[in-house]
């Protein structure tokens, strides 16, 4: 198949790791991808669908449209598929006008009702997709990763006389978490002078107690950073914002060979089995004895840190979801086929 796909960029950290990631990979499989910037102003998405009737697929990623432009673009392509890995029907955590927001969960049905297919990140997200009246296939593809662009973590011979780095990766615009997160990590700075925590991000925030390493984030040196601390954390608020999150933070931790400390929101627990590749903590004093487990034993960490890499190769490696892709282009075929015969 052909398959065009309408991206913010193709940059954008949503297209690198869940399109763009399996690009080769399709390629070789006898399916060609290409990428297509999404026009900005509605009047130019009128002529989309006459752009792109060549295609065999076009794929929306995250954009919502307009009703009446999923209309006519269905209408216009031979295929159409929804790609998304947010609650995009939703404001996010922290807007001040609350979660619900009519006019997205108004454009979010009307692609589901046009939508040929549906690949949600996330088991929750899909089920959000046939509530809003998915008539097409709903898959879940989560997001991958490459674990072979991660390298071993260094693991101190011996903890107690050397700094423990936690690490923390994400966009200025996830730092909220975090910062919902600054009471815990206090304390932790309080009770564990030996601690530190490795912030990489575009814009950073300070604590009294705990001393922060500022990382400018790069896609060309994000591995070799995280690779550099020893203990992956996570946190997010408990509300449907967050359950539609991919866990992509947990994911590059285990690919990295790090064990992840997360609270029990969303796919943190589907990714952490507790004690297993990672810990579950919700109070401070859960977080306190986490990460003073792991901390103390460099073993416990490089064990853990190892089932959590095994995790990825298995469930979360781009190897997996290329499979599912493959799977789902077959199935559109077989299905355009026999409307055909």
């Amino acid at each position: 198949m052909h398959l065009i796909a309408l991206v913010e960029s193709a940059q954008h950290v949503c297209c690198r790791y869940r399109l763009k990631a399996f690009q080769a990979g399709l390629r070789a499989a006898g399916h060609e991808l290409e990428f297509k910037e999404l026009p900005e102003h509605w009047w130019e998405r009128w002529r989309l669908g006459g752009e792109l009737q060549h295609a065999d697929a076009v794929i929306v990623q995250r954009k919502l449209l307009l009703g009446l432009h999923v209309t006519a673009l269905r209408k216009q392509v031979k295929r159409l598929i929804f790609d998304f890995d947010d609650a995009v029907f939703l404001r996010d955590s922290f807007s001040e006008k609350g979660p619900n927001c009519p006019r997205r969960a108004k454009r979010f049905a009307a692609m589901m009702r046009n939508a040929d297919a549906i690949t949600a990140g996330n088991a929750w997200l899909a089920e959000q997709a046939r509530a809003a009246g998915a008539t097409g296939i709903v898959t879940v593809i989560p997001t991958c990763i490459d674990p072979t662009a991660y390298r071993e973590p260094h693991v101190h011979p011996d903890s107690a006389t050397h700094l423990i780095r936690l690490v923390w990766i994400g966009s200025s615009s996830t730092l909220p978490s975090l910062e919902l997160l600054r009471p815990t990590l206090e304390s932790l700075g309080t009770a564990l002078p030996q601690l530190s925590l490795r912030l990489i991000c575009d814009r950073f925030l300070k604590f009294e107690n705990l001393r922060v390493e500022q990382i400018q984030w790069s896609a060309e040196t994000e591995a070799d950073n995280l690779a550099r601390a020893d203990i992956g954390i996570s946190w997010l608020p408990d509300d449907d914002w967050s359950r539609g999150k991919c866990g992509l933070k947990v994911l590059q931790y285990m690919a990295a060979g790090l064990p992840v400390i997360a609270n029990s929101v969303g796919v943190h627990n589907e990714m952490i089995t507790h004690g297993v590749n990672g810990f579950r903590a919700e109070t401070p004093d859960q977080w306190l004895a986490a990460v003073q487990q792991l901390a103390s034993d460099a073993d416990l960490r490089k064990r853990v840190g190892e089932a959590g890499r095994g995790n990825v190769e298995r469930e979360y490696s781009i190897a997996a979801g290329l499979n599912q892709w493959l799977a789902l282009l077959e199935e559109l075929g077989a299905i355009r086929q026999r409307r055909a015969g």
